[in-house]
């Protein structure tokens, strides 16, 4: 299966901890992704966290809400996972979270997976889109003197 690795470094200026725990919550992703527009049926496990997360799509005036299964894992450094798409696209998706005395570096790493190349440069176009846009909504979040 064809695959596409994205990276992006930012900063923020709050603690990793913090930044962990917004990570963390699948209620967070509302909006942090501007195609998730809601997530459901969240399932949380002693490892691991289940849920729906409903991307919303417009295409030549119509509304797709595209359902997708992802997965959440916390450890003390990263907040990270896997996405499974319902039209054959797949991430992985991590986020190291390094204090810096200042706030916390963050390294955003997508893999984007997907079974035909249009598709795939299609889903990587747009998870770049949404991994730019989330360093600046995150840093909005949470920016806070540290």
């Amino acid at each position: 299966m064809p695959k596409v690795t994205l990276r992006n470094t930012f900063h923020v200026r709050n603690s990793p901890e913090a930044l962990r725990a917004h990570l963390s919550q699948p209620q967070s992703y509302v909006g942090l992704s501007p195609l998730v527009v809601a997530v459901k049926d969240i399932r949380p496990g002693p490892d691991e966290t289940r849920y729906t997360s409903v991307e919303r799509f417009r295409f030549l005036g119509l509304r797709y809400d595209n359902m997708i299964k992802v997965t959440l894992r916390s450890t003390p450094r990263t907040v990270e996972g896997e996405v499974v798409s319902p039209g054959g696209v797949r991430m992985d998706y991590r986020f190291t979270l390094t204090g810096d005395g200042r706030g916390t570096e963050v390294e955003d790493v997508l893999v984007v997976h997907a079974w035909i190349r249009p598709l795939l440069n299609f889903a990587a176009r747009k998870a770049r889109e949404v991994q730019l846009a989330r360093a600046a909504l995150l840093a909005s979040r949470l920016d806070s003197t540290v």
